[in-house]
Parts: structure tokens; sequence; C-alpha cells
């Protein structure tokens, strides 16, 4: 039984780590400049209405200046003009060395959660689902922070074309001697806030998962039909689920990114919330959110759908 159990761990360890690397490299570029439309250094543009001002001796119009915040294709040209195509992929080294086992961890503590509580509330209720979701997304925000911490930093530098930016060991050496180890632990907060959206997802897609276990569909003579229509429906609950997720608890990503910024004067989660509402508004906190969407859909969708996968056809064969 505990050979069993342990198999069953090192099952969804090994899926969780395929799919989460899978979802990494396609979409670092999105998450590159979705972190530097979160940034506070985002170099925003002026624009000029114009302003019929009365009165005046000449009659003419005056112009009223307005900084607008630049969208997804403008900082996509900006990285490609100043900083080259490669600078679309900083950050994705930490990504993949921590992508793996934070998948591995996530998914292997959601399972063997959903196991106790299981035995705790009624089995595979919404109740269950969330306490999973929130356990694992608690324990493994713990563990990979450092390493979540030293991305931020590498897709926040900007360099110039043709410059040498600094590697992951570099950003981590120096990040430790100006801040110490206090500072990778940065945003932490933000992070445990961001459960919420790990809950929120969960608890949308494991109720559209039994709701496609229940959708009778029409067996084909071999199995394959069923199987991958069983497989893109799965992809279509977590796009879904992560859309709505991310919607609602999005503004925790922004109070991360600030937390994390070089030299910073954000310190604590709701000190960045009141400093970042008083200063830009309260549409600061869902800037970048399309590249989110844009990014995290897909991501999700090949994250869960790919350790749906692993996980069906290593059980089939273990059968």
């Amino acid at each position: 039984m505990a050979g069993a159990q342990q198999e069953n761990t090192l099952l969804h360890l090994f899926a969780g780590g395929c799919g989460g690397t899978v979802g990494a490299i396609f979409t670092c570029p999105l998450e590159v400049i979705k972190t530097r439309l979160q940034s506070s250094k985002l170099a925003f543009r002026a624009v000029y209405y114009p302003q019929v001002q009365l009165g005046t001796i000449s009659g003419e119009g005056m112009v009223r200046p307005t900084s607008v915040s630049p969208g997804l294709f403008s900082v996509l040209k900006s990285i490609l003009e100043k900083e080259g195509p490669r600078s679309l992929f900083r950050g994705l080294g930490p990504n993949l060395v921590g992508v793996a086992p934070s998948r591995a961890v996530y998914f292997a503590c959601y399972s063997k959660a959903k196991e106790q509580f299981n035995g705790v509330f009624v089995p595979n209720s919404n109740v269950v689902h969330i306490c999973s979701a929130g356990s694992a997304a608690f324990i493994t925000n713990s563990l990979m922070n450092p390493i979540w911490m030293v991305k931020t930093r590498m897709q926040l530098e900007r360099k110039v074309r043709g410059s040498k930016p600094m590697n992951a060991l570099q950003c981590a050496r120096y990040v430790y001697q100006t801040e110490g180890v206090r500072g990778f632990y940065r945003g932490l907060t933000a992070s445990y806030a961001g459960i919420s959206e790990t809950i929120i997802c969960f608890a949308i897609y494991e109720s559209l998962k039994k709701h496609l276990k229940e959708v009778q569909l029409p067996p084909s003579p071999n199995g394959t039909e069923r199987n991958s229509t069983n497989f893109f429906g799965l992809m279509f609950a977590a796009a879904v689920s992560k859309g709505c997720a991310s919607c609602i608890a999005y503004p925790h990503e922004v109070i991360r990114t600030r937390l994390r910024e070089e030299g910073t004067k954000y310190k604590t989660f709701i000190q960045t919330a009141r400093l970042v509402a008083r200063e830009e508004g309260y549409s600061a906190f869902y800037r970048g959110l399309f590249a989110q969407l844009i990014r995290q859909i897909p991501n999700t969708a090949i994250v869960l759908s790919t350790y749906e996968l692993i996980v069906y056809l290593l059980e089939d064969r273990a059968k």
C-alpha cells in the first residue's frame, strides 16, 4: 500500500514537472512583457490633447499633456528595437530551473492533500478542492519564492542591444550582496495573497472536469476519438478556469512585481496597494492583464492537459 502511494506521488511529480516545463518555454516572451507592464519603471508616453482656452489674446487653443501607459505591442516593439529578440527570453533559465520542481511539488502536494481532505470532508467536493489547492500553493510559494524573485529581477533588467546582461547566478549573487537573504523573499506576502487565484482556478477546473466526465460521449471503435475529445475538453476547462481566476485575483501580481523591484519604495503588501492606488489610480492594478491572459490561459491549458495526459498514460500502462 505504501509502495503504491509512493509510486502515485512520483507519478504526479513527474507529470506536473513535464507540464510546467512545456508551458514555461512557449509563454516566456509574454511573461517578460507582462512583468514590464506591471513595473513602476514603465516608460509612459505623453499624449497632447487640444483644449480650447477662452479669453486668450491670440484665441488659439491650448494643449493638455496626458500620460498614457503603453500597450502590449508597444512594449514588444521597444524590447525588440532596443534590446533584441533574446531579451524576450530573459529569466527563462531560472524559470526552467524553478517551474519543473514548482509544478511537480504543487501537483504532488495537491494530490496528497486531496487524499487527506477527502477523508475529512465530502469526497471530491468544492471544499476539498479549495483546501487542497490552497495548501499546495502555500507550500510551493514558500519553497520557490527565491527563484521567482531572481526571475522577476532578470525580466525587469533593461540592457542596451549588444551588452551582456546578468545571468541567473550573477543576479542571485547581486541580490544577496545588496539585500541579504531577506531579499529573496520579497513579494512573498503578495504570493500568499495570490493563493486565492489558485483556489478559484482549481475549484472551477475540478467542477468542469467533473461535468466533462458526466457527459456521455458516443463510443468509438478504438477509443482514440473519445480520448482526444476528453483531452481537448480538459484544455478548455483549464483555459476557462484560469481566465476567470486571473481576472478576479490579478492585482496581487502587480503588487508582487512592485515589491520585487530593485531599490523600490514599496515595502509591504498593504503599503504598496495604497501607494499604487493613490499615485496611479485603481486601473494600475490591471496593467498587463491582457498579456497575462494571453500567456496564462494557453499556458495553464498546456500544463494541466499535459499533466492529465501523462497521468492517464502512465496509470494505463501500470494497469
